[in-house]
């Protein structure tokens, strides 16, 4: 027996060793038998059992270990001033400092390793919620697998926008239409018949086929299937604008650090120890939690939105929602119900409604979970039409391009019609041209009867015994708009956002649920803007308030003339023809129920029907944009607050106003709040975001300058009036740059007064936990001369009453530059060219 099953081994391995020319020459039935596999496919027990045997059906990633990972935390030019800042410490023989430095240095690879690491995590989440899925058949039933499971011998079905799972020899169906560019580089998509193998990681573009799977995993011929998840590096135009923050911080500190440097030089001070506090006041001045922040605040966003059935495949697309000011969204699915059911029948000629929908059941497929097959199956069910002497010999599925679906039937005596079912043009095309012209009025008048009443047609023909098309009625289908569809749109307006509804559907349709939905009822036909001026095609596009009769390919000039107007444009998809709109939008959006292809191209995809999710989507990226705006101001402030006071003391009056030490503990104690900040709790915007930097560096400004006043004021006190020795002035500076740091942290998460919005548990216990140990070492003098509580109480107060005096300051300095930004009366135009910067 055993031996009986090291042949069979080895014979389906040799077969799926085989190269691809010799697959595709290979006869189907042989490959049956060589693969020992038939037409019923695998059985569950034998499924598993090669599962055991070849593996997952997925291509083996090349990972780099966590200990390689933590390593890389100590390269780089951040680490790099570091590490030599340590070695300058012991090199003059500073070995308080040379400690502290490592503990900094130790510690940022820490935070940065654990941030990488709980991102990674996120990612991964996020890939297997959009792994593939394949229609297999085992056991003689079809059902829906993870294409990862997928092994050598499995018969699929590959339809219309499927991304093909793995490499399949296709056995059954008329063709395939595939684009296989991603892989090859072709433009023009491949044509496939029986007999000819598919690849892993193509889509099916036309067509609809059943193939037995003949190498998965590592051994398709690609070896790789199309990804669906993006890298994380891909920068958005706010990454690039917040990138560009932290370029201008490093500037500011080189500056400052070189006339530091230069005046040092002018006093004859020791150049090691002048090197090693430059070191070391840059480190501390460069925002190195920068890509940290940015990281862990996306993983905490694609996380929320995860849980609200919101799959982010690029995870860039979380701060694009930000600034998007107009939603384009599919009728049928997303703000209807998608649940068609059959209303009113309109039978043409001597046709009944039984023969109108015997016909119409013919022409669907149950197996494929088409909506408008599984509703006139529902319904012709319900009526017991006389369809079982008929058999269905061939079928093709539905078509984007032909709009039909098409079925050739044996009938009772073996005579065989076709019957089809589509679009009531597309199947008037179908027609003689005396019969065309004699039922275009007829059918046009029918259709736009049911569309008044809120239904969509559905044409239905079949051909007379000469084999001539005859039509033979129209079928009323019914949508009713989802419960929460008028709400949430609603709710988007509220936000800025104008909802643009898109459908393939009469435009009688589109006013009828557009009225029922809170939207407007100026809806266009494509010909108002596919030819013609293009100023006069952007504000029509501009003004609309839905799109009738559109095609796929439409969608996609949709989106040009709105990004060509300045605004950012989210674009709702699900089949494989709107990937190209997907792509083009700012936020491309796969729906519920999309093709493979849809959710490759897309930034979003949704795994629950309905705006709702979109507007959840919207909400936590403001909230994101919220939360990076405040650290932007947060650290741009700190660094003037921070370098520009001491570099004025060195200058001015010949002073360290801090040591070495005491910046690295400064640094170390920042940390912690700002990577709270990622979990701040914060209130979304009601207009669409933009990057306003006039606003982020007037206001940073702002609480900079007014930083460096109080601490040369407490730098006076503490001189003048208290008369410490310059040791205590240093641990009273440090405790109040601490302290009043952090306090910042308050005023710039909020353009109005910091006690409006309750920051989050975790980002307030962080703050005053670590205020607390800045001012426990300082009390107790660990690598400082000690103050005691009493003073230590002092800067408290202190630092407390600059935070109550600043915080005004803040709202004054928003109210002017507000004031600056309301110059451009043209929202939209400012944000076009605002836009056009970031680029």
């Amino acid at each position: 027996m055993q031996s009986g099953m090291r042949d069979e081994d080895a014979q389906t391995s040799g077969a799926v060793s085989m190269d691809v020319a010799e697959i595709k020459e290979l006869p189907v039935e042989d490959l049956f038998r060589a693969l020992d596999a038939g037409r019923e496919g695998l059985s569950d027990q034998e499924a598993e059992n090669r599962l055991g045997r070849y593996g997952y059906n997925e291509i083996s990633e090349k990972k780099t270990g966590p200990f390689v990972k933590f390593l890389r935390s100590f390269w780089g030019p951040i680490p790099w001033m570091i590490e030599v800042a340590a070695v300058l410490s012991a090199v003059v023989h500073h070995w308080e400092d040379f400690w502290i430095i490592s503990v900094l240095l130790v510690l940022n690879a820490v935070i940065g390793f654990w941030q990488e690491h709980k991102a990674d995590n996120a990612i991964e989440l996020l890939k297997q919620r959009l792994a593939l899925q394949a229609r297999v058949l085992r056991g003689g039933r079809w059902s829906q697998a993870a294409a990862r499971e997928l092994v050598p011998g499995d018969v699929v079905r590959v339809r219309l926008g499927d991304i093909i799972p793995a490499d399949v020899k296709l056995i059954d169906g008329d063709y395939l239409l595939t684009d296989e560019s991603a892989l090859t580089g072709e433009s023009l998509p491949v044509e496939k018949h029986r007999s000819d193998v598919a690849y892993s990681g193509s889509i099916a573009r036309q067509g609809e086929m059943d193939g037995m799977v003949v190498a998965t995993g590592m051994k398709t011929f690609f070896g790789k299937t199309a990804g669906l998840v993006e890298a994380a590096h891909t920068q958005s135009h706010f990454q690039k604008a917040v990138v560009k923050i932290g370029d201008y911080l490093i500037l500011v500190a080189v500056v400052m650090v070189a006339i530091i440097f230069m005046v040092a030089l002018f006093r004859h001070e020791s150049m090691l120890e002048t090197l090693q506090f430059a070191l070391i006041l840059t480190v501390a001045a460069i925002p190195a939690a920068l890509p940290a922040v940015l990281s862990v605040t996306m993983a905490v966003g694609a996380t929320n939105l995860a849980k609200k059935e919101a799959i982010v495949s690029k995870l860039v697309a979380i701060e694009e929602m930000a600034g998007m000011d107009i939603l384009c969204s599919d009728k049928t699915g997303t703000i209807t119900e998608n649940r068609l059911t059959v209303g009113d029948l309109e039978p043409f000629d001597a046709s009944t409604d039984s023969d109108l929908l015997a016909a119409a059941a013919l022409a669907s497929r149950e197996e494929d979970r088409d909506p408008i097959d599984t509703a006139v199956i529902a319904r012709a069910g319900q009526a017991e039409p006389a369809a079982s002497p008929f058999k269905v010999i061939a079928f093709k599925p539905f078509d984007p391009i032909i709009k039909r679906t098409e079925a050739t039937v044996e009938g009772a005596r073996g005579k065989p019609f076709r019957v089809s079912k589509g679009a009531p043009q597309a199947v008037l095309a179908l027609l003689g041209d005396s019969d065309r012209t004699r039922m275009a009025s007829e059918v046009e008048r029918r259709v736009n009867a049911l569309a008044s009443r809120g239904y969509r047609a559905l044409g239905v023909a079949r051909t007379d015994p000469a084999g001539e098309w005859k039509y033979i009625g129209l079928i009323g289908l019914f949508d009713p708009p989802r419960d929460d569809s008028a709400e949430t749109i609603r709710t988007a307006q509220s936000m800025g956002i104008a909802v643009k509804m898109i459908t393939g559907d009469h435009a009688a349709i589109a006013r009828e649920i557009a009225g029922q939905v809170n939207l407007g009822t100026n809806i266009l036909y494509e010909s108002s803007f596919v030819d013609g001026r293009e100023d006069k095609a952007e504000k029509a596009v501009e003004k609309a308030d839905g799109f009738a009769q559109v095609f796929p390919e439409h969608k996609y000039r949709i989106v040009e003339l709105l990004q060509r107007a300045g605004h950012f444009v989210g674009m709702t998809g699900d089949g494989v023809n709107d990937a190209p709109a997907l792509k083009k939008a700012d936020v491309g959006i796969a729906v519920a129920g999309a093709t493979d292809a849809a959710k490759s191209a897309a930034a979003i995809v949704l795994t629950k029907p309905g705006l709702s999710v979109i507007i959840d989507a919207i909400k936590e990226s403001r909230k994101i944009f919220q939360r990076m705006n405040s650290y932007a101001i947060y650290r741009i402030a700190e660094t003037i607050r921070v370098l520009l006071f001491i570099t004025l003391s060195i200058i001015i009056f010949n002073f360290y106003p801090v040591t070495a030490v005491m910046i690295v503990l400064l640094a170390l104690f920042n940390d912690g709040p700002i990577m709270a900040i990622a979990f701040d709790r914060v209130r979304y915007s009601n207009q669409p975001e933009q990057w306003q930097m006039r606003i982020v560096l007037g206001v940073a400004t702002v609480l900079g300058i007014a930083g460096v006043m109080f601490s040369f004021f407490m730098l006076y006190l503490a001189q003048e009036v208290l008369r410490l020795p310059p040791e205590m002035v240093q641990s009273l500076i440090f405790l109040k740059l601490a302290v009043a740091g952090h306090l910042t942290i308050f005023m710039a998460r909020t353009r109005r007064p910091f006690w409006s919005i309750r920051p989050s548990a975790l980002l307030f216990w962080t703050t005053v936990s670590t205020k607390l140990l800045a001012t426990l070492v300082v009390v107790y003098g660990i690598y400082m001369a000690p103050i005691g509580w009493k003073l230590a109480g002092f800067v408290w107060a202190y630092a407390l009453v600059e935070f109550v005096i600043t915080d005004p300051l803040k709202l004054l300095a928003y109210k002017l530059v507000d004031h600056t930004e309301l110059q451009c009366v043209n929202r939209f135009k400012c944000f076009a060219h605002s836009r056009s910067i970031s680029k």
